[in-house]
């Protein structure tokens, strides 16, 4: 273990093997760091933080602030971030509002410098963020989607795996798994083909994926008439099993953000 003189970390904060910890580092109590991980310098991880293994933090990283949310009252909350995660200068991951709330990252993901990552939202696995991306409170991003720069995703906002949003957009609504969408507000624009390549998914998939799109998005139906003919009509792949589940999920939250309820 490596901890630079001028760091300072709170007794009770639980360190792993093998750990180093840089100049101006900041480790408050209630925080774990797991085996391996690389602290640059200045990184401050606040209370309710876990940091899984082989994690690289760089200059300035903020992990487990308080939420930006006026609802909080300084409950006991959570930042857990999995994994071989790459947290880039100046990113920021807040933790939860809510009794024993956690925002979470699952493993492999990468937030470029300048990120945000609001309170309450859950972010899967092998994900790319990209700089000053801002990912409001309660918003969840599933399993290999990548998010190009300045963009901001409103709160409540579901982005299905494999998805693909273009720099400057504005997600106000769900993005369907293995779409292409940019804009503001961001629609689709195509299938992610490159992504799916990626993950091992074979041509014949992909391109059932790729009627799905026309169907959905380019034969002038409604959400509801182009999932009817995309049952009837489609090979079901575990992709448009999948696909099909997370539209018609959006219809059980509002104002096209599944995570969100009526009030």
């Amino acid at each position: 273990m490596q901890i630079h003189e001028t760091a300072i970390v709170h007794p009770d904060a639980q360190l792993g093997v093998d750990v180093r910890i840089g100049p101006f580092c900041v480790i408050d109590e209630d925080t774990v760091v797991g085996d391996r991980c690389d602290l640059k310098s200045h990184v401050c991880l606040r209370a309710g933080t876990r940091l899984g293994d082989d994690c690289s933090v760089e200059a300035h990283a903020v992990l487990g602030g308080a939420p930006q949310d006026l609802k909080y009252s300084g409950e006991r909350s959570f930042a857990i971030l999995g994994n071989r995660n790459i947290i880039r200068e100046y990113a920021t991951v807040h933790r939860a509002t809510g009794e024993g709330a956690a925002t979470s990252l699952g493993d492999d993901n990468m937030l470029m410098a300048y990120a945000h990552v609001g309170h309450n939202s859950r972010l899967g696995s092998r994900i790319m963020i990209s700089s000053y991306v801002g990912i409001s409170g309660h918003v969840v991003i599933e399993d290999r989607v990548v998010v190009g720069g300045l963009t901001g995703i409103h709160q409540f906002v579901t982005i299905g795996k494999m998805a693909m949003i273009g720099g400057y957009s504005s997600v106000m609504q769900d993005v369907p798994p293995f779409m292409t969408a940019e804009g503001a507000p961001a629609k689709p624009r195509g299938v992610n083909v490159v992504g799916l390549r990626r993950a091992d998914v074979a041509a014949e998939g992909r391109e059932v994926v790729k009627q799905a799109f026309r169907l959905l998005y380019r034969a002038d139906l409604n959400i509801s008439q182009a999932l009817e003919r995309l049952e009837a009509e489609l090979e079901r792949t575990v992709e448009i099993d999948y696909l099909v589940k997370f539209l018609y999920k959006i219809r059980e939250g509002t104002k096209g953000r599944q995570e969100q309820r009526a009030h």
